[in-house]
């Protein structure tokens, strides 16, 4: 296990409604869990996010007539790719995949609690704007460097990973142990934003 205290996992989303059955399911989104479990037990240090919703999100189609998950419609902050209903406060899929193997973690930051507003990144919600406070939590902890796994790679790994670079951190994505949506080229697109932005992005 490393015990350098400058250095922290971050794991993005490993919950049910991720994960196949669920009702905004990663492709082999189960899979990467044994790869993340593994990874965790490496590090000292341990951060978990958590996709939180409230009911009638913005985010989901549902809250939209007339339009359809995967759809996309303008918002206060501008456009907005609109999903089934998921991550829904307190529901079973909201929860952690119950094969998640993380009882070291240290802090379970929950993004998208705010009805108007979604949020991809674990930095910075998705006006760009509203943070979430992890940035100032990572450098009073005096941490430098973060390592992400998750998902889904295209989405909420690679906002954070490239928002972590813009927050001034040293940072690594593991793919092993993520998957991704690859909604319309998404997947691609996101590991060059990734690469452009001065992330490692390596497979172990």
């Amino acid at each position: 296990m490393t015990t350098d205290d400058r250095e922290v996992l971050l794991i993005i989303d490993v919950q049910n409604d991720f994960c196949p059955g669920g009702a905004l399911a990663v492709p082999e989104g189960d899979a990467i869990v044994p790869a993340i479990n593994r990874l965790a037990h490496s590090f000292a240090h341990v951060i978990l996010t958590q996709d939180w919703h409230p009911p009638g999100h913005t985010s989901f189609a549902s809250s939209h007539p007339g339009k359809h998950p995967f759809d996309t419609t303008e918002v206060s902050y501008g456009a907005q790719i609109l999903w089934p209903d998921h991550c829904v406060q307190g529901t079973s899929g909201a929860a952690f995949h119950p094969k998640l193997d993380v009882p070291h973690a240290e802090l379970v930051l929950r993004k998208g609690f705010r009805k108007s507003i979604d949020s991809y990144s674990a930095f910075c919600e998705n006006d760009r704007r509203t943070a979430t406070g992890l940035a100032g939590y990572l450098r009073e902890r005096g941490f430098r460097r973060i390592t992400l796994c998750g998902l889904a790679t295209d989405f909420c790994v690679a906002f954070s990973a490239i928002d972590g670079r813009g927050a001034g951190f040293e940072v690594a994505v593991v793919t092993s142990a993520c998957r991704g949506i690859d909604n319309n080229g998404s997947l691609d697109r996101a590991l060059r934003s990734m690469v452009d932005a001065g992330v490692r992005v390596h497979a172990e």
